[in-house]
């Protein structure tokens, strides 16, 4: 009798080694990427690695050999592996994870094999107390997700991979539709919802996450640097943002808090900010790119949800 051949991708170190204690049978790739930061193009090819690896050290200092041997060889096992008859995707619920899964998703695609693909994603299941993300979950919950799976259709497919080219591109005022088609992506529209919030506001030049991090200096009592980061971390919502990318987003934002004697504070800047009576875009613009997009290129409109290009 034919055996089944699984293929697992798993977003990241720690979800791949617990993933790894349920000894499910199958090849295993880590897809270890932060495609929600920095330019990226539709093709996941050797254009696509050189302008990821300038990215990367210019902002991470990680090095090529680094990228080469985490990342770089992980998608060539990808790309070359045949004959599995499944693909199982984990992927957690926020935006980091689900833009490095619609590029797994598109790597796959660009194979004449297609099997089909299930998806074990965060989400509160009968019986659980409250929703947890994959990392947080025994091996024992994490078992009867796996169980649960989600299975994609064909349509799924397409919208991961519609939404994927139209990241890559450079008008993400295109994705605002997309929030409304309906998939098995359960967190797909508050991803992109999430990702759209990330360009600045029209009013104040500061972006939603950014907001929000003025919002927890100001109504919480945050001694430190240390415990800032920490509260911006658990308080991020969507977004899904590590330690190290976090703190660049602290230290962009260091104009608009301080430390004094109480413990850190809002500077006027940050009052100010908050308040919605000054514009911080020239004081904040760099040329970060989210996807294809340079992220000062558009503006946000909170009252109507849209994105303006300038």
């Amino acid at each position: 009798m034919m055996k089944n051949k699984t293929l697992h991708i798993v977003n990241g170190d720690s979800l791949a080694e617990q993933m790894q204690e349920l000894n499910l049978p199958g090849e295993l790739i880590v897809w270890r990427e932060l495609l929600c930061e920095g330019p990226t193009l539709k093709e996941i090819d050797q254009e696509f690695f050189k302008i990821r690896k300038k990215f990367l050290r210019k902002t991470y200092d990680i090095s090529a050999e680094n990228y080469d041997e985490r990342f770089i060889s992980e998608v060539k096992r990808l790309k070359s592996l045949k004959d599995y008859d499944n693909v199982i995707l984990w992927f957690e619920f926020d935006l980091f994870c689900h833009i490095n899964m619609l590029a797994a998703i598109s790597c796959l695609s660009e194979k004449d094999h297609q099997a089909p693909i299930s998806l074990v994603c965060s989400k509160k299941l009968k019986g659980e107390k409250e929703f947890q993300p994959l990392s947080q979950l025994s091996l024992k919950e994490l078992q009867n997700h796996y169980e649960n799976r989600i299975e994609l259709n064909t349509e799924d497919i397409e919208v991961a991979m519609l939404i994927w080219e139209l990241y890559c591109g450079n008008n993400p005022m295109k994705l605002k539709p997309q929030i409304k088609v309906n998939t098995n992506f359960e967190y797909l529209s508050s991803c992109i919802r999430a990702h759209i919030e990330r360009f600045p506001n029209s009013i104040t030049g500061i972006n939603t996450l950014e907001r929000n991090i003025l919002k927890l200096i100001q109504n919480q009592d945050i001694k430190n640097d240390n415990h800032l980061l920490g509260y911006a971390l658990q308080y991020q919502g969507y977004y899904g943002y590590s330690d190290t990318q976090m703190q660049r987003l602290l230290k962009k934002l260091s104009i608009f808090y301080k430390q004094d004697d109480e413990g850190i504070v809002l500077t006027e800047a940050g009052e100010l900010a908050l308040e919605g009576k000054k514009n911080f875009y020239r004081d904040l613009k760099n040329d970060e790119f989210f996807g294809g997009a340079k992220m000062y290129d558009f503006l946000y409109e909170s009252e109507s949800h849209r994105l303006l290009k300038l």
